[in-house]
This record gives C-alpha cells, structure tokens and sequence, in this order.
C-alpha cells in the first residue's frame, strides 16, 4: 500500500511539472527574455538577499524589460527609464493597480490602505484627504514652525551628545525627528521624547520590521494557494507589528474624543489632522478603521524614508569630507552663516545641497522596486527597479560615484517628471508625501552639516566607511552611521 501511494505521488507530481512546463512554454512564447525557470520554483533562486542587485545584473543580460517567473505568478521587471516611462505616465491609469503582497493582508490593512487599494472610489476617497488636508501647498507652509522646531531638537540632542563625547547614531535621530513631525502634524504632540530615544528606537523596530517582512520573498505570494497557510511565518509576524500601530493610533483618537467631550479642544487656534478627520468622522465620509489605517500608512512611509535618506545624505557626505563636505560648509556659510540653522526659505538658496541631496536619491532610492503593480491576469507582477536607473552609465557618467555637482547646471528633478531621477515613483501613484519630506530631508541634512563638524567613531577615515545596504521595501543602511559631533559656534 505504501510503494501505491509513493508510485500515486510521483506520478502526480510529474504530471503537474508537465503542465507547469507546458505553461510557461506557452509564456515565454509572447512575455519579453528572462532566465529560463526552473521547474515550479521558477526564478526564486535568482532573486538572492538582495533582489534590487540581482534583477539589475540579470537586466544587464536579458535587457531592460525582463520577464521571470517566481513560483506561479509571472513577473516584468523594468531596469530602464525609457521602458518606466510607457508604464508610469503614458499608461498610468492601466498600470495603476498595485499588487498585494500576503504581508499587507496582516490586520486587513490592505483593504483601507491608501498604499495598497486599487484605483476607485475608496481610494480616490482617502487619496482626496491626503492631498487636501496634510500635503497641500498652503497647509505645507502653515506648519513650517513645526519643522523648524523639530530640526532645533535635533541639534539640540546633537549638542548633548557632543557635550557628552557620545557617537550620534544619525538615522535614530533623523527618525526621531521625522516621527516628532508627523506626530505633532497628526496629534499636536510628540510620540517619543525628543531627548531619549527610547520609543524612537522602538517604533523604528516596528517600522523596520513591517517593511522588512513586506519586502522579504515571500513563497505565499509566489503560491497564492499557501496563503492559508503563510509558511514562513511572515503575516503572522507582520500582524503583531501593525497591531502596535494599529493601538497606538486608535488611542491617540479615543484620547482626543475624550477630550472634545470634556470641551477642552473646541476653541483650540490651532486644527490638526486628527481635528479633520473627526469632523469626516462625523459626517460618516470615513470610518475609525479608515483613519486607523491612513496614519500607519503614514507613519510607516513618512518616517522611514525620510531618515534613510536623511542617513544616506550624511553617510555620503562625511565619506568625502574633503571635497563634498567642505564645498556644502562654504556654500551655508557664505548663504546663511557658519553654525545657523537651515530654514525652509533658505532652501533656494542653497543650490549644492539640493544637489547632494538629489545624488543621494540617485544612489540610494529609499524604496528600490517602488511598489509592485498589477497588470493584466497574464502578467501578475511588474516591478520597477529604480535602483537600477541611478547606476546605469548609459545614464549617469561615473554612476557608482557620488558627485552633487552633476545636477549644478540641471534641470532633472525627483517628482517624477524625469523618470532617470523618480525615487518617490511617478504618475497618480508616486508617494503623496514628496512635497513635505523635500522640505524636511534638506533642512536636516543641511542643519547637521552646518552647526557640526563630524568625525567617523572609531576613528574610521572617511574612504573606508562601509555602505552596504539591507533590503526590505525601503533601502536601509546596513550598519547605522555613527559619528562623532562638535558644535560649530556661529
């Protein structure tokens, strides 16, 4: 009965690879090259620990429209901004459907994510909020102070630290700061102390780990029929991350329900987002799950990305601190004034930061596939590798080098106009948030270059500071920037 039941088995299995074969035969046939499969795993095994590198040396072979094959689903990968081009703006509307990875499913977050939703009504609805009450022009400007406070904590926690003869880890400070914003931008109040990095570090965790498990090869999403069963553990473990989320938020709005009850809130001067949001509360225009889910859309990308970039600018920097680092100091010295703070009006002003901070984009995108979309049932998966755009020397001369000064005399920007440069995406999809972390990550980096001067901990020099990254939905620095500050007295 046993040798039955083995003999069954092989034979089953040996019909499904035919028919997989068979399929993927039928595939190639119109789908654009790609590495040939393997049976049922496809091209998993290509893929690596760092998939962003992998699909940008398989492109070198099979050209800038790849196709492979990760389990069931059939993937595009796109590695050129020409190909990127046709996908995000002359097509946008057809390739506007994000695809779902298992991870998002955890809580049910993809059903009320602004992130995640397919174009439609639900979305339009929460992408309307976004757009009209958190990342418009003039509700920009009206909470500059905040921003300006927010950087004055960070050098003021810098100081300290200097006082102290403390190492700064600059991306927990950044992320700090970047949470301190946007809680004070949702709530009027900050999450974590601004001076003990506590709740930072432990939301960055949460954070990370979201990000972390969403980008990680997940076999439920290559066979959607394990999803049922999440194999590796991946949604389980995703769960419990946007739980804390989820519980914070939701009693950051029963704390100010309690409070407008008790009348303490009515005659505030000062409407936040979580204000706006009651009153579409109130009207039934949204539901507590909706806002529940927006601020950890929110909290999740806005922090994240902003401190990496902000760590990747300043990794970049102190790595040429006798070129790169000493012409950004002449420049805010002869704009603004030696150990100043940057302000937003200064910004301008001050050509060659912005330049640093476009070529960290270019070398570091903080999200390196952008997010995966959905095209049509025979193509399930499009990828674009944008990490691939910044180093590719059809494009950039030099392109693995850091060099700010090849944007002095151009044009191309990073909100999504010139597909070479899109770390924030393009077309309806791009990150809502690009108009307030272009704000944010200048004044930052701009603000720590100008009020310290900066040595490596332990006693590394400057050419040998190691920049290898870790993958997840964003791009982290593998090992955290530590350096040592000493306030510039202006």
């Amino acid at each position: 009965m046993e040798i039955f039941f083995i003999s069954f088995f092989c034979i089953v299995l040996a019909f499904s690879l035919f028919l997989l074969q068979r399929n993927n035969v039928k595939a190639v046939q119109k789908l654009p090259p790609g590495p040939s499969p393997l049976p049922l795993i496809g091209n998993i095994h290509n893929l690596g620990k760092h998939p962003h590198k992998s699909l940008a040396n398989l492109a070198h072979v099979y050209g800038p429209i790849m196709s492979l094959r990760l389990g069931r689903i059939t993937t595009i990968v796109i590695s050129s901004p020409t190909a990127a081009r046709e996908v995000l703006q002359k097509q946008d509307l057809a390739f506007s459907t994000r695809t779902q990875p298992d991870a998002i499913r955890a809580c049910d977050h993809f059903k009320s994510s602004v992130t995640w939703l397919p174009v439609g009504n639900q979305w339009r609805s929460l992408r309307k909020i976004m757009s009209s009450y958190i990342f418009t022009t003039s509700k920009l400007d009206a909470s500059h102070h905040l921003r300006t406070n927010k950087v004055q904590e960070l050098v003021g926690y810098v100081s300290k630290c200097s006082e102290r003869g403390e190492a700064v880890d600059i991306g927990c400070a950044a992320f700090q700061t970047a949470l301190n914003l946007l809680s004070n931008t949702m709530f009027s109040k900050d999450i974590a102390d601004p001076y003990h990095g506590n709740v930072a570090r432990e939301f960055k965790d949460t954070v990370w780990s979201i990000m972390m498990e969403s980008g990680k090869p997940n076999f439920a999403d290559y066979f959607p029929i394990l999803r049922s069963i999440d194999p590796q553990g991946i949604k389980r473990r995703t769960s419990v991350h946007f739980r804390k989320l989820i519980k914070l938020f939701d009693g950051m709005v029963n704390e100010r329900l309690e409070l407008k009850k008790l009348g303490d809130s009515e005659d505030n001067l000062s409407i936040d987002v979580l204000d706006e949001l009651l009153k579409l509360l109130r009207t039934n225009e949204i539901d507590r799950r909706h806002t529940n889910h927006l601020f950890t859309d929110l909290f999740v990308a806005g922090t994240e990305t902003t401190s990496s970039t902000v760590e990747w600018a300043m990794a970049e920097v102190l790595k040429k601190s006798e070129t790169v680092l000493a012409r950004a100091k002449a420049e805010l010295n002869q704009v603004i004034g030696k150990g100043k703070i940057v302000e937003e009006a200064d910004i301008s002003k001050l050509t060659y930061l912005q330049c640093i901070v476009k070529e960290s984009a270019r070398l570091h995108p903080p999200v390196p596939f952008l997010l995966p979309r959905q095209v049509t049932e025979d193509v399930e998966l499009m990828l674009v590798n944008v990490w691939s755009f910044g180093r590719d020397p059809a494009l950039w001369e030099n392109p693995l080098s850091f060099q700010p000064e090849r944007f002095t005399d151009s044009k191309v920007d990073v909100y999504g106009h010139d597909l070479e440069l899109i770390p924030f995406g393009a077309g309806r999809r791009k990150c809502p948030g690009l108009p307030l972390a272009m704000r944010m990550v200048p004044i930052m980096v701009g603000s720590l270059i100008n009020c310290f001067d900066w040595e490596l901990e332990g006693d590394i020099a400057a050419g040998e500071l190691d920049m290898e990254d870790k993958f997840g939905i964003t791009l982290a620095k593998l090992h955290p920037l530590r350096a040592l500050a000493t306030l510039v007295v202006p």
